[in-house]
């Protein structure tokens, strides 16, 4: 082989290796955290999800910190949330 032969091998090799490597980049990218339902933390009207009798779902808790009302958060970070009304809860709480 000549090193012009070698030079081109190389030069393939390298070329296949950074397409390999950032067709999966977007995949890696795009992986999304472990999320967790955390009860008593949303601020009103910007809950994910359930709030009492009277609504209907996303955006619609009427206090801040309703009890009954959650908001998607990582995964083991819901009971260490600090609010004015106390902590978060994996569960519904009676505020």
């Amino acid at each position: 082989m000549n090193t012009s032969s070698i030079a081109r091998i190389a030069g393939l090799a390298f070329a296949a290796s950074v397409t390999t490597g950032l067709a999966a980049s977007p995949a890696a990218a795009q992986k999304k955290p472990a999320m967790e339902k955390c009860y008593g933390v949303a601020k009103a009207g910007e809950n994910d999800c359930t709030a009492g009798p009277g609504t209907s779902c996303a955006g619609t808790s009427t206090r801040d910190y309703q009890g009954n009302a959650w908001k998607l958060v990582p995964k083991g970070s819901c009971v260490k949330i600090e609010t004015p009304k106390g902590k978060g809860s994996l569960t519904e709480l009676k505020r």
